[in-house]
């Protein structure tokens, strides 16, 4: 059976925060739940989730601010990963961008991920010559 690409729901939410954890995406910093509630009050259509079997295995955070498309939390469960779902939920986060008009995708990833930086890398993506800074409005620890 394929697995499903669909919006998250709310009896997702600890699947997916769980998720998020083995796939070492959370931070102190970041509160995961409160990363839910912030995008679901703004865009909930664009927080997806990949099911197979009833379990949560993957997830992808798409956004557009009318310049630039953005993705974050894209996760594949350890247990699933290298068989495409990873490009199947990029894919996803790409067709609903373009629906909306957005002409490129902007993505972050921690240096130190070299796997992540590669798998970026195949399946189209290359490095922008930017430096990034960030600055917390709001604490979450």
């Amino acid at each position: 059976m394929v697995p499903l690409c669909r919006p998250y729901r709310g009896d997702d939410r600890e699947a997916l925060v769980s998720l998020w954890r083995v796939c070492d995406l959370t931070r102190p910093r970041n509160d995961p739940y409160r990363d839910i509630e912030r995008k679901l009050s703004v865009d909930a259509d664009n927080l997806l989730v990949l099911e197979d079997d009833d379990r949560l295995i993957g997830s992808v955070m798409v956004g557009y601010d009318g310049h630039r498309g953005w993705v974050n939390y894209l996760a594949v469960h350890p247990d699933h990963q290298r068989r495409g779902f990873g490009h199947l939920l990029m894919s996803e986060a790409e067709k609903r961008l373009q629906l909306l008009g957005c002409p490129k995708v902007n993505l972050q990833v921690r240096g130190s991920n070299q796997a992540a930086v590669e798998f970026y890398r195949r399946i189209g993506y290359t490095l922008d010559d930017v430096v990034s800074l960030g600055r917390r409005l709001i604490d979450d620890s």
